[in-house]
């Protein structure tokens, strides 16, 4: 699809090839996502202090994820630096039209084009197997699940939440304060899952909310935008999806198409166990209905 040429992040890369590094190049892969982008800032002589490697193996590293040495990977990372902390304001001055591409056909005809090549981009870097494992943990019984987002991401939140109470029992939406994240840690511990979305202009709160749950072992799933919320560092599961959009504002329209595939995945795991859950609850919401009709005491206004 036109358009969807734009670079894979360095934290996509090192995702990708992580788990068949050798084990000195696994410590600085995961030395540089545990402080992304931040950390590969750093000259090379401090990384591999960090990593417990030596400057060679981050060097090793970088050849292997196509850099012409330690100052390319360096490069790449301050670019993502700047568009990581972007905000509206100044995305007020970019061109609303492609440049080089003729394109120049109203807002309609622009959003289009924008969102679904984010959405196409977004599944054609998703890794499958962190999808499956974030569905594998929101399928199991024994676990309790619970969502938490932002400013404008719970919103993603409390659409996850709302389809997997009907699949499964205890899943719980989050309100975004201090207080409401401290009430639920308390009772929070390894049987726990949190999806958290936090996405550029990350989230003080989400962040600390995150690295709390991390210390009680509760598994982590991060939705969240190429450039990685730093709750990715104690993350069990990312799931990055792009944030193009034909306005000032990033878009959430590929994140609720993650979701969507997400639930996919879950109802499949799920199998006859979901329907059955399914059908209890439209037949609960029938009865419910059904009492209202017939309460006396109802009043229509």
């Amino acid at each position: 699809m036109p358009g969807t040429t734009e670079p894979r992040t360095v934290a996509a890369q090192l995702r990708d090839v992580l788990p068949d590094l050798p084990r000195a190049e696994q410590r600085v892969a995961r030395a540089l996502l545990a402080g992304y982008p931040t950390a590969g800032l750093e000259p090379l002589a401090t990384v591999a202090t960090l990593a417990q490697s030596s400057p060679a193996t981050v060097l090793r590293l970088a050849y292997r994820l196509g850099f012409q040495g330690y100052p390319e990977l360096q490069q790449a990372l301050k670019r993502e630096t700047q568009q990581r902390y972007s905000s509206p304001l100044t995305q007020y001055g970019e061109p609303t039209t492609e440049e080089g591409t003729g394109h120049d056909d109203g807002v309609l005809g622009r959003s289009r084009r924008v969102l679904l090549e984010a959405t196409a981009m977004t599944f054609d870097q998703l890794p499958e197997g962190e999808l499956v494992k974030a569905a594998g943990l929101l399928a199991d019984p024994a676990r309790r699940v619970s969502a938490a987002g932002g400013r404008f991401s719970t919103i993603l939140a409390h659409y996850l939440i709302a389809h997997l109470h009907q699949l499964r029992p205890h899943a719980t939406y989050i309100a975004g304060s201090t207080a409401d994240h401290a009430a639920h840690l308390l009772d929070m511990g390894r049987r726990d899952v949190l999806v958290l979305f936090d996405y550029r202009r990350y989230q003080r709160e989400t962040i600390a909310f995150a690295r709390a749950a991390a210390s009680r072992n509760v598994k982590i799933i991060l939705f969240t935008d190429p450039w990685l919320s730093p709750a990715a560092a104690v993350a069990d599961v990312v799931l990055p999806g792009q944030v193009r959009s034909p306005s000032p504002f990033d878009s959430l329209t590929p994140a609720v198409a993650l979701i969507e595939t997400l639930v996919a995945a879950v109802v499949e795991q799920l199998g006859e166990t979901g329907r059955a859950r399914v059908a209890k609850y439209d037949q609960m919401a029938d009865d419910v209905l059904r009492e209202e009709d017939t309460d006396p005491q109802a009043v229509t206004p």
